[in-house]
């Protein structure tokens, strides 16, 4: 099923360490869609506060954040805010301890959840990756996915990505995210209605996105008979 707009749209939700980042990518890269990772617009929103010393708290400057700024999301992987490559910045650890404060504004989230529809309608759809698509910016996609994986799986794999913090480190960041997003007012981290489940713990990034292949597949023929 597609949603109200006639789009193609892929959501895929999940906590950080899920997997959702490179399975998203490799989707869209193997179903010839583009890809958006709505978690990075957050992040910009979070580094631009931070760069211009903003309470992570302040949700009337944050708001006007993400209202003014330019952003700019080549198919690469670059970011580009207001001018300034941010790319690396984004992902550093200063980022992801703010980034969930600032993704609990509704302000912010109304603001950016419009952008990512307009992403998708000027696209004709997308793989679309974060943590509310499937509930609250899609929740009519064509498919709908909800990863996971176990806390220790997930700490071990992000630990690899962030190569200044140890193990303890991030697993005791990551339960705090978890906290934060799946207990916050506005648009928490939940499993949408209807979305298919997978653990990754044990699976391969192949094996994840052939399963997704085939259920987008499955969909697409189910919708022509």
């Amino acid at each position: 099923m597609t949603d109200e707009q006639g789009l193609v749209v892929v959501a895929i939700d999940g906590p950080a360490g899920s997997g959702k980042s490179t399975v998203a990518q490799r989707l869209a890269a193997a179903s010839g869609l583009e890809y958006l990772d709505t978690g990075a617009m957050y992040r910009a929103v979070t580094f631009v506060a931070l760069a211009k010393g903003i309470d992570p708290e302040d949700e009337e400057s944050l708001a006007q954040i993400a209202t003014n700024m330019t952003l700019s999301m080549e198919p690469g992987g670059a970011i580009v805010v207001d001018g300034v490559d941010a790319t690396t910045q984004i992902r550093g650890p200063e980022v992801s301890r703010a980034v969930s404060a600032v993704a609990s504004v509704a302000e912010v989230r109304t603001e950016l959840v419009s952008r990512q529809r307009e992403w998708a309608r000027r696209r004709g759809g997308g793989v679309l990756e974060g943590r509310d698509i499937g509930s609250v910016v899609f929740p009519e996609a064509k498919l709908k996915v909800y990863l996971t994986a176990s806390p220790e799986v997930r700490a071990s794999r992000r630990a690899r990505e962030v190569t200044d913090l140890d193990y303890d480190t991030v697993a005791s960041d990551l339960a705090r995210r978890d906290a934060l997003d799946s207990n916050r007012t506005n648009d928490p981290l939940v499993r949408a209605d209807g979305a298919q489940v997978l653990d990754t713990s044990d699976l391969s990034v192949d094996e994840v996105v052939d399963e997704l292949l085939t259920l987008l597949n499955s969909d697409s023929s189910n919708e022509q008979r």
